[in-house]
């Protein structure tokens, strides 16, 4: 663990944005080796139940590859692991499920190899109905390409300590899925998916929303979110904001130009209104993140793959229709391979924002922090002070 910062400095760089910062931030590092690699949780999911969080990443191997591309060993072995905290996000223990034969990571998908001498399960057909309503229930969705291949589900009814699966994903009509965990538990037997899917030249992607009202024994496709881009729309982040109402982000890019856009849904999921983009540029992009937070509010939290490479908030006090200016959470990332976040609200109010980084003190291994804010203390620097600002 180490003390927090306020980011005061680089940001007098961007002239005329408003300098906004989260207050009294702790950064934790919860998953960080000498020689390996930590990446990715938004391609894992998270989940809480009260000050017990678990956030899933890759734990490959350190190799510098070059400034464009990933820090990870191409031939050496990329593990799914897990990280737990029993309170609220200051101190991480580590899991490996492989271990139990379980989530063992497959396919094009991964950057580094699958694991030499584990054989890999078959899908198989679910054959008994999920209890999405079970306490310590947890969901995750993954794939094997992200050009359009097969995607498959496992669950947890105790918070992620043993998982039943793994189950196939339906293509639902699509060239190939590419899933990631981002879903809406509805009642005992209900819930809507939303996941990446392939374009018709099966390259990624797009988004659908789907629903079951067995457990999961059949899936049907409610809707797309958006028509079929030119480059991609990608890993949606979606909450509920009433019975019908429902609202998304996605990972958007189209030529060298990448930003985050919103969609809304006043039919629980059947059909989708585009609205103002809650981020109009984020470097290399980056998928974002939306929690509702305890008091109505939304908030978007994302990485910020350009210089200062960052990890960064917005807050909507209108179900998403308007947003605050940028909160910077930290920003002092080395280069460009930051972020996929993941972020919880704890009972006190507090969020939990995970995502992979390096940064100074740790040397070039990408590890995975967690950084605990407080989304009712933003400030806006003005004239070298901090003034408190409300109505976010």
């Amino acid at each position: 663990m180490f003390t927090a910062w306020l980011a005061l400095t680089v940001f007098s760089q961007l002239p005329g944005a408003p300098l906004y910062f989260a207050e009294e931030v702790e950064h934790v590092r919860v998953y960080y080796e000498q020689g390996r690699f930590g990446g990715w949780p938004a391609n894992h999911g998270m989940w809480h139940w009260g000050d017990e969080i678990l956030v899933g990443f890759s734990r490959g191997y350190y190799k510098d590859l070059g400034p464009t591309r990933h820090h990870i060993d191409r031939e050496k072995p990329e593990e799914f692991w897990f990280a737990r905290s029993l309170d609220g996000g200051h101190n991480w223990t580590w899991e490996h499920p492989a271990a139990k034969g379980q989530l063992l990571p497959r396919g094009k998908a991964l950057h580094g190899t699958e694991t030499p001498g584990l054989a890999l399960p078959d899908l198989r057909p679910l054959e008994e109905p999920m209890n999405f309503s079970h306490p310590d229930f947890a969901l995750t969705f993954r794939m094997d390409n992200i050009d359009g291949g097969t995607s498959r589900f496992e669950y947890s009814y105790d918070r992620g300590k043993n998982w039943e699966g793994p189950f196939r994903l339906p293509d639902f009509g699509t060239p190939g899925t590419a899933a990631r965990t981002d879903y809406i538990v509805n009642g005992k037997e209900d819930a809507l998916i939303f996941i990446t899917v392939a374009k018709e030249n099966k390259q990624e992607g797009r988004v659908l929303c789907a629903r079951t009202q067995d457990g999961g024994m059949n899936w049907e496709k409610l809707s797309w979110i958006g028509a079929e881009p030119q480059g991609f729309a990608i890993m949606p982040s979606t909450v509920r904001l009433s019975d019908t109402e429902l609202f998304t982000a996605l990972r958007c890019r189209e030529g060298t130009f990448r930003w985050i856009s919103a969609w809304r849904s006043l039919d629980n999921g059947r059909s989708w209104t585009q609205e103002k983009n809650p981020v109009d540029y984020l470097g290399e992009g980056n998928p974002p993140m939306v929690t509702k937070l305890q008091d109505g509010r939304l908030c978007l939290t994302y990485g910020f793959r350009s210089y200062p490479f960052s990890i960064r908030a917005r807050i909507s006090a209108d179900g998403g229709r308007n947003w605050s200016p940028e909160i910077i959470l930290r920003d002092d990332g080395l280069d460009r391979d930051i972020g996929y976040v993941r972020s919880v609200q704890r009972p006190d109010g507090k969020m939990v924002t995970t995502y992979y980084i390096s940064e100074e003190s740790t040397g070039p291994e990408r590890y995975i922090g967690a950084t605990i804010w407080d989304p009712k203390r933003i400030s806006r620097i003005t004239s070298g002070a901090t003034n408190r600002q409300a109505g976010f």
